[in-house]
């Protein structure tokens, strides 16, 4: 029986928040920069402080040649496949909608079920996409490594570079956020997370310009029916 078990706990991540529960004051779990008795200008320029932070520390960590790595196996794929669960389920779904405006055959999986089944059909010729602040959430840990073993090329955005899902990781995108050692749910990190899709989607953009330019046109005006 494990140490976890023995103590009561359902595993190691029960037992830190169970940890960081006795550690650190309850409004920390809203955002760690926080005071209880922190006023509305005060909270606004924390919050934005610490997002304009996360930015610039994910800037710093994040590895020029695997975003071209990235760029590479997902413009060489014949489908990208999208992977995030909770807070990054968002996440993905906005990197499925900016894929298909610049032509990208994609799909987004956000149910844990249908990413198992998806994962495991996959192929040599899929690359997936993975977002978890983590690394150690169990669906998309289990997603990445069914597409893994199916021979897909598997890309991971991740704010722990020796999290468990790098080990089924081609290429790994590493953002930074502070908050990590109280939140269960990352805020500042989804922050980092959204920049790093900005800045695939437009590598994967400027990578096949012309291209790119021709379906973000196509889809604009097949948008303008939905406007007044």
């Amino acid at each position: 029986m494990s140490l976890c078990q023995q103590i009561g706990t359902r595993g190691f991540q029960q037992l830190k928040i169970l940890l960081a529960q006795d550690l650190v004051r309850y409004v920390q779990f809203i955002h760690e920069d926080l005071e209880r008795g922190d006023d509305t200008p005060t909270i606004l320029n924390k919050i934005f402080a610490s997002n304009t932070q996360a930015l610039v520390d994910t800037l710093e960590v994040l590895d020029a040649d695997a975003m071209a790595r990235a760029v590479h196996a997902m413009r060489s794929a014949r489908r990208v496949e999208l992977y995030g669960i909770g807070s990054a389920a968002p996440v993905v779904e906005d990197a499925h909608y900016r894929l298909l405006r610049i032509g990208l055959d994609a799909r987004v999986v956000t149910d844990s079920h249908v990413q198992a089944i998806s994962a495991a059909q996959t192929a040599p010729d899929i690359t997936t996409l993975t977002v978890s602040h983590s690394g150690s959430t169990h669906e998309t840990l289990a997603a990445t490594r069914l597409a893994k073993e199916a021979g897909a090329t598997t890309i991971t955005i991740t704010s722990f570079g020796r999290s468990p899902i790098v080990r089924f990781s081609d290429i790994v995108l590493t953002t930074a956020a502070r908050e990590t050692r109280f939140l269960t749910e990352a805020m500042t990190s989804r922050i980092a997370q959204l920049a790093i899709v900005d800045a695939l989607i437009a590598c994967l953009a400027m990578s096949d310009y012309d291209r790119a330019v021709e379906n973000i046109t196509r889809t604009f005006d097949t948008l303008s029916i939905k406007r007044l």
